[in-house]
């Protein structure tokens, strides 16, 4: 039986995609996240593109990639609210080291930033099957 996967992940339209972008933006900051990370969990390589969506999200053209891994990073975001009570647990788990063997004494943070969408998912993922 062929799955439809517009069914499944209904695709974002640009206004929801802008206003992902700018609550996980928020949401990088608050996570203390350098330029460097930003760019790398965001998937978006150029300076100059970096920072004319952190200026103005709402300006933002946000590509398929992008919008996945916003969609990753505001679950991830979701299930450490869930998770944790404090905020300094919600905002600082992903910088501390674990020894979970997934993540071998990195944080989440260091395997986040590889800069590939599916480690965004394997993230996710060991926290929603808390």
């Amino acid at each position: 039986m062929k799955t439809n996967q517009a069914a499944i992940a209904p695709r974002l339209t640009g206004n929801q995609g802008r206003t992902a972008l700018k609550t996980v933006l928020n949401i990088l900051e608050k996570w203390e996240c350098s330029t460097a990370e930003k760019k790398a969990l965001l998937g978006i390589e150029a300076d100059s593109t970096f920072f004319k969506y952190q200026k103005d999200p709402s300006k933002a053209k946000v590509s398929r990639d992008t919008m996945e891994r916003l969609s990753y990073l505001l679950n991830i975001h979701s299930a450490l609210r869930i998770l944790f009570s404090a905020k300094e647990s919600v905002y600082g788990w992903v910088r501390q080291p674990n020894e979970h063997p997934f993540y071998q004494g990195r944080s989440a943070m260091d395997v986040m930033t590889q800069g590939r969408v599916v480690d965004l998912y394997e993230v996710m993922t060991r926290l929603n099957s808390q």
